[in-house]
């Protein structure tokens, strides 16, 4: 018999509770759920549980993230398998062989048909009006009971501005190229309001509309005329970006939530770190960047088992609903990672980066050339003129080293 390592043992464990927990929640739902009715499933101890989940609500995170995370992995092994077939016929067909990959085509249809779509893949993920295929899937998709403190409530608040930024920006790209540009994030909001309920919380398995009527409304929207602009009244009183130079040392690849597949940070553009309670501050990142700018938004938090959670199930679940419906290019300069170990912070210069931080820099050619702090750092760094600056050492806050 091979012994196992100290490592596998706490993965087989941890495995054990996730399978024990995903029983117990489905059956119950969160309020009703018990540890150590988990503990007793998994055949552990319930030290043993908590040794691995902190708390109840980071538990039944966990296991929401595990399934969003096995979907999503299902669909990009599809997704290769179709693709290879599809390359394996146009080689048959032409006799010859290709390493460039090529382009997904292009986006076709109104912003209407957009809105529908994407509609209809957030409703498949929810239970049937007639129970299928089963209620205890639908506790396992509610986030009721789980909002139960104000921290917690307000990270949520935060994310749900950036799933309307991700679509937005989605429909921003779906428009004809020769049409004027429109902000659509007014637009996306109105989406999610419509397909979230009459409250965030709500558990879905009450039932708030035919579905069908809930996709032609969500279409419907597509067509209305809104006045939406990008203009915030604080960016004018943002305080000048700080010119540097400071070498880039980039960590690892981190999962790039929007396309769940590992990216790295070494070429140039603008990385911002963002607390959860400052979220809202993304779109300052896009709206800002130069043409060409890569623009990584890294997500900070102090409590990575709950409130990182929390961002990675809704970022990631959002994302999934998105990939289903727009082309790849549909997000061609952002990327968003969750930073639970803090490796980029301490990369950039924030090893203490939390919910509240607001921090940007722009890299260039392997170096921060750039650094701001605080509201608006995001548009401070990426509209800075480097032309006219006094590039200095700096440490992260400012002062000279």
């Amino acid at each position: 018999m091979v012994r196992l390592t100290r490592a596998q043992q706490q993965e087989r464990t941890r495995a054990a509770v996730l399978a024990a927990a995903k029983a117990e929640f489905t059956e119950r739902g969160y309020a009703a759920a018990k540890v150590d009715e988990i503990a007793e499933r998994a055949e552990l101890t319930r030290g043993a549980v908590y040794s691995n989940f902190p708390s109840k609500r980071a538990l039944y995170l966990a296991v929401l993230v595990d399934m969003v995370e096995r979907a999503a992995a299902a669909e990009h092994s599809d997704s290769a398998k179709r693709s290879g077939t599809t390359e394996q016929n146009a080689i048959a067909e032409s006799g010859t062989t290709s390493t460039v990959p090529q382009p997904p085509a292009p986006s076709e249809g109104s912003i209407a048909d957009a809105l529908g779509a994407f509609a209809r893949t957030w409703l498949e993920r929810m239970p049937l009006a007639d129970g299928t295929p089963s209620f205890g899937q639908a506790h396992l998709r509610s986030p009721a009971g789980v909002l139960d403190d104000e921290p917690i409530r307000d990270a949520f608040g935060q994310v749900t501005h950036l799933e309307a930024l991700l679509l937005a920006l989605a429909l921003e790209s779906h428009a004809p190229a020769d049409a004027p540009f429109v902000r659509q994030v007014r637009r996306a909001q109105l989406v999610l309001r419509l397909l979230e309920g009459p409250g965030a919380s709500a558990d879905p398995a009450l039932g708030f509309g035919d579905p069908f009527d809930i996709v032609q409304a969500c279409a419907h929207l597509g067509g209305l005329a809104l006045a939406d602009t990008w203009n915030p009244p604080h960016l004018p009183y943002v305080p000048p970006a700080r010119a540097c130079r400071d070498r880039w040392s980039p960590p690892q690849e981190l999962q790039d939530l929007i396309t769940h597949r590992p990216v790295g940070f070494a070429e140039d553009g603008v990385i911002t770190l963002l607390g959860t309670n400052r979220l809202k501050a993304a779109e300052e990142a896009v709206r800002a960047a130069r043409t060409g700018d890569r623009i990584t938004v890294v997500v900070t938090t102090a409590d990575p088992a709950e409130t990182g959670r929390l961002v990675q199930l809704r970022a990631g679940d959002f994302a999934r609903c998105l990939r289903r419906v727009f082309e790849p290019g549909a997000w061609p300069r952002l990327r968003l990672v969750l930073d639970e170990r803090g490796l980029l912070a301490s990369a950039v210069g924030v090893p203490d980066a939390d919910d509240a931080t607001e921090y940007a820099v722009r890299v260039q050619h392997g170096t921060i050339v750039t650094r701001a702090q605080g509201p608006g750092a995001a548009h401070g760094a990426a509209t800075f003129d480097l032309t006219t600056a006094d590039v200095s050492h700096t440490t992260p806050d400012g002062a000279a080293p």
